[in-house]
Order: C-alpha cells, then structure tokens, then sequence
C-alpha cells in the first residue's frame, strides 16, 4: 500500500485517479508522495520515504526544488491543466481595464440609494466609457501553455499581438507558432508598440523586477500591463511611480500584496487565475497520474528538477529507478554491481545537475546490491519497482 499525504485540499476528481493500492494519509510520516498546490514546503522536513511531490499547478516558488533534487526527491508540476481559466481570467482584465467596468459599477454602488440612479447614470457614464480592444496591440512575454494560448485568442479578438520567450529564439522558432503572432527576439522589440502588456513568466532570479523603470520607460505611453503570472515580476517602486505619471494607464494582477493592493489604478484580483473547478480537476488529476507513474513505472513527465524520462510501463522482469549527479558514470558502476549481461533495457537522460535512470534488469537484485548502488557517490536515490 503507497500513502500519499496531501498538504492542501486537493480535487477529489484527481485522487480518484490513484489506484486501490494507494492510500490517502492524514500525516506526512512514512508517505510516500505529496500532493500540494500553494502550500509552502521551504521549510518543511520530509520523511525519507517521500520519493516525489506533485504541484497541482504550475508555479513551483513554494518548493525548493534543488534541495529536493539532492534528496532524492522528485518535483512535478502541470503545465496546461490550468491555463484555459487563467488565460480566460487574463481576458477578463483586459476588459475590464479597457471599458472601466469595476469603477462603473463602483460608480453604481455609490448610487444605489438614488431613487433617480437611472437619471443620474445617463450623465455619469461618460467618465466610464473606455475603448475598444479590436485593433489593439499586445505584447505576450512568455509563450508557455498560457502565453501561447492567450496569443490565439487576442488574435481571434482581432488584436494584433506580438510575443517572446524565455526559450532560445531559434529553438523556438521551430515549434508550432500561434496563427497571427509576430515573434520577437525580445521584449525590447515591442514595447513601445503595445497597449497591453502581458506577463506569462515564471518568477526566477534572472525574471525578478523584470518590469522596473527603464523598461516601462521605453512602453507606450497609456499602456496596461497585465500581470497574472508572479508578484515578484513587477517592481512595486517603479509601478507606483509610473501610475502616477499616468506612463501606465492601469495595473492589472492576480497577484497583489499590501502596496500594490493601496495603489490609485491597480486593478487587484485574489489570486483567482487557477481557481476554477475544471483547473483545479485538470490539475489534480494530472499530479496523481504523474506521482503513480513515477511510482509504478519510474517514468518521469513534466519534473522541474528532473529529466523527463520514459520508458514504458513496468514489464514483468524487474525495474530500477536511479536519480544521480549527472556528472557521474553512472552506466560502468551499475554494470560493475548487477552485472552487464543482467541488463535488459536501460534509459538515461540527465539536464544540468541531475540525471535519471530506468533499467530493466533480467533478475532481481539483492537488497546488498541495491544497498551498494545507493553508496555510489553521486547517486541520490535507487529504488527497485
């Protein structure tokens, strides 16, 4: 039986996905996964049977990734299972921000009481009225699973729209581009040329304060930047500064804190952008299956601190699951211990620090052997399926 303790309420749609052999436990000692969505794991000691920790969403700040990954301790997350309500949400800002309906229907609720509201609308609308988004421009930065999908949909809206990625420009220029979508080399290259910037990035040290002032410097004047992405990404010094100039129109975020929150033209939304039923089943359905399938079979899809690394489900000969320092030999060692002619089948594939590996072996392995693959120096963590 494999205990798998969830951190915070996660969707029933999902945890039925988990076989019967699998249980779900109240504490975290001896479990063997974790499910989590936003709780924050920087902190927390895992017990050393955790051998892997499914986010049901895409950001991983509230995980320390490498720690885990030196532990042995594999980290998935879903990219896509959510980016149909965020994107949605996105739009959402947008118009809101283009036809001044939050302040409209503040406008409204401080009337309320006026027996003559319906009059008195006929005269205060003007204050409300906005524009249009046909014809508009937008500038995506980031074209993961929601940048690229917010770039169809502009487009469909008949908005022209631009876009780049934190990828290689060449790698990705090579990849099924959005109909419609000029690809820039950076962000530098349409800044200027936008009325609605859009942040769909994640937050890392290179990404931090990615808007401050000398980029918003060289923006349209007027323009509204949308942040549904990271708190972080915006620098709440410079935005401050550039609403206040009216450089920024308007300031939208799913993501506010006590300063942005207190600001004269942020529009703040709370955290809504993966909230949705349907996202919260996508995600959690694709963290079970991925956490049964690493368990089960060693496979390892959407990790971001491992390689992905597939290699079929178990056959009926036995399977071993490595995780290593990529900078080892890893294949001379295994072979020196088990011995080469009892290796059936044998995946490796390493990115950066960390490796992973499946072997399918012929005949099973002592625990003294699996003992000595684990003293390896570099191996983090062998398990045998």
């Amino acid at each position: 039986m494999k205990n798998i303790h969830c951190l915070n309420k996660i969707s029933q749609v999902g945890l039925s996905q988990l076989p019967e052999s699998y249980q779900l436990v109240d504490q975290i000692n001896n479990a063997d996964a974790i499910l989590v969505r936003s709780a924050n794991m920087h902190e927390m000691k895992l017990p050393e049977s955790v051998v892997a920790v499914a986010r049901a969403g895409a950001g991983v700040n509230n995980i320390p990734l490498s720690d885990y990954a030196k532990k042995g301790v594999v980290v998935f997350n879903t990219p896509g299972a959510n980016s149909n309500a965020v994107v949605e949400l996105i739009l959402a800002g947008m118009l809101l921000s283009a036809r001044n309906i939050y302040q409209g229907m503040r406008w409204i609720e401080d009337n309320k009481k006026d027996e003559q509201v319906s009059k008195s609308i006929e005269k205060a609308k003007s204050q409300f009225a906005g524009t249009e988004i046909l014809n508009k421009t937008i500038g995506i930065i980031g074209l993961g699973a929601i940048g690229a999908s917010l770039s169809e949909v502009c487009s469909s809206l008949g908005m022209f729209v631009y876009g780049t990625t934190t990828l290689n420009y060449e790698e990705y220029e090579k990849k099924t581009l959005p109909k419609n979508m000029t690809l820039m080399r950076n962000m530098e290259e349409f800044l200027d040329k936008c009325d609605y910037i859009s942040l769909n990035i994640p937050l890392t040290p290179e990404t931090k304060h990615i808007i401050n002032q000398d980029v918003i410097n060289k923006m349209k004047d007027g323009v509204v930047i949308l942040n549904f992405a990271r708190d972080g990404l915006v620098n709440d010094d410079d935005i401050e500064q550039a609403l206040q100039s009216k450089k920024v129109k308007q300031y939208v975020t799913d993501f506010p804190n006590y300063r942005t929150a207190n600001m004269e033209g942020v529009l703040a939304i709370p955290h809504l952008g993966a909230s949705t039923e349907e996202a919260e089943d996508n995600c959690a359905y694709m963290a079970s299956k991925q956490i049964v399938d690493y368990i089960e079979n060693g496979n390892i899809t959407n990790s971001v601190n491992f390689p992905f690394i597939n290699q079929g489900n178990k056959p009926s000969d036995h399977r071993l699951s490595i995780l290593y320092d990529a900078s080892i030999d890893l294949c001379k060692q295994i072979n020196d211990i088990i011995g080469k002619e009892n290796v059936q089948n044998c995946s490796l594939k390493s990115h950066q620090e960390f490796g992973a590996a499946i072997i399918d072996i012929k005949t099973k392995i002592t625990n003294d052997q699996l003992n000595q693959i684990n003293q390896i120096k570099g191996v983090l963590k062998a398990r045998l399926i």
